[in-house]
């Protein structure tokens, strides 16, 4: 293992596709879309599509109910595959040494919409209701007091690179010494303040989003949560770099070169200690917005070439926010973890087929795509560019399955 490679102890994750690695993971390689639905009620006189966790989620246990918001209940929900696993490194490590760190752009910004509907109507607000709710910085105290963690504990809102960014301030406070696991992940829950912002941009798409056809036109927001246990330990994979970037070309458009996302993948292979041809996958940002998929078609097509295999998830979850870049990270964990996907199946990218002729060509997964070896050490990455130019390209990696 390289000073760059950390460990992945563990995962979980709640998407609209489903909760838990064993759903998630049949959904993912099937390309299954039913978690993208049309709803009203968050774009006034208009339905929009939105990726939407449709399942219950568990609850905020009573000690914290000032936490009990639905973006804390998505976190809760993602948790609950690593409980074992946390727990065991609090045997091992203590408490004071496991850090966390969270992403996210809304936090409990519903429930803050719900309680001022009720205050306008009523006079008064909603009993159940605290100003914690709607903090920003309350993912990661929550998680925190849920398991008792007393090591370093912060929330990252940079945007659409949050749940990104938590995989290298987790892999910085192990490698400083400030703790010997990390906790980190990041949520976003439904509220109207996000898609009636991107609505008032004239970025939602009219269905479906569409990313790299000529037709596309817009985004759906989703919601999700995903989690990650970072330790020291050699593990099936691993994070194997980190890039990052702040290219501050406009406070929603990316640079329509793509100068910082370059930047930020070229630093996470040269952090992997990798060529661009040792890579065998790329999840894509692919929002299906008209600017973002020219950027990225571009930088991709420099970087990689016409023939490196790649796909867009957010078609199948909508764009999660805040907690993309965590959410698609774990499907990287999935797509390499051979116990989860022994077959080597690739996410497909779910589109009308329409090339746009303006975008350089890709090669994007179709269905029932496969790695040519499902046994061979591999090594993938996840890119996410948020508004105001913040960018965090994620390599995983595995070696040879025995």
């Amino acid at each position: 293992m390289t000073r760059a490679d950390i460990g992945i102890a563990a995962m979980g994750l709640a998407t609209p596709i489903g909760i838990g690695t064993m759903a998630v993971t049949r959904a993912l390689f099937a390309g299954e879309r039913s978690g993208l639905v049309p709803l009203d009620g968050f774009v006034p006189g208009r339905r929009v599509h939105v990726g939407a966790v449709a399942v219950p989620l568990p609850p905020v246990p009573p000690a914290l109910r000032c936490y009990d918001t639905r973006n804390n209940r998505l976190i809760l929900a993602a948790l609950q595959d690593l409980v074992p696993d946390i727990e065991a490194a609090i045997r091992r490590f203590g408490r004071e040494r496991i850090a966390v760190i969270m992403g996210t752009s809304t936090s409990g910004i519903a429930e803050g919409e719900a309680a001022f509907s009720t205050q306008l109507r009523t006079g008064a607000w909603p009993d159940a209701f605290h100003y914690r709710q709607q903090e920003t910085g309350n993912l990661s105290d929550f998680v925190a007091r849920l398991f008792d963690l007393r090591g370093p504990v912060y929330t990252v809102a940079t945007a659409c690179s949050s749940g990104a960014k938590v995989l290298a301030t987790g892999r910085r406070l192990i490698h400083a010494g400030f703790a010997d696991a990390a906790l980190v992940g990041g949520a976003d829950a439904l509220c109207k303040t996000t898609v009636g912002g991107f609505a008032a941009l004239e970025a939602v798409a009219p269905g479906r989003c569409n990313p790299f056809s000529i037709n596309r036109a817009g985004i759906n927001v989703g919601e999700a949560a995903a989690a990650f246990l970072l330790t020291q330990d050699q593990t099936p994979v691993r994070l194997a770099g980190i890039g990052e970037s702040s290219d501050a070309h406009h406070v929603s458009a990316p640079h329509p070169e793509g100068r910082g996302a370059t930047a930020a993948i070229r630093a996470a292979l040269a952090d992997a200690a990798l060529d661009p041809s040792e890579i065998c996958y790329l999840n894509l940002h692919g929002t299906g917005t008209p600017l973002n998929d020219a950027m990225e078609g571009k930088v991709v097509h420099t970087l990689f070439g016409s023939s490196m295999a790649c796909s867009s998830t957010k078609p199948m979850t909508g764009h999660t926010l805040g907690a993309a870049g965590a959410c698609e990270a774990a499907f990287l964990w999935l797509t390499l973890n051979p116990e989860h996907n022994s077959q080597g199946c690739l996410p497909p990218h779910l589109w009308d087929g329409v090339v746009d002729p303006a975008i350089p060509p890709l090669a994007l997964v179709g269905p029932n795509a496969h790695l040519a070896d499902p046994r061979a050490p591999a090594a993938m990455l996840s890119s996410s560019f948020a508004f105001g130019g913040s960018n965090v390209a994620v390599v995983l990696s595995r070696e040879a399955v025995a």
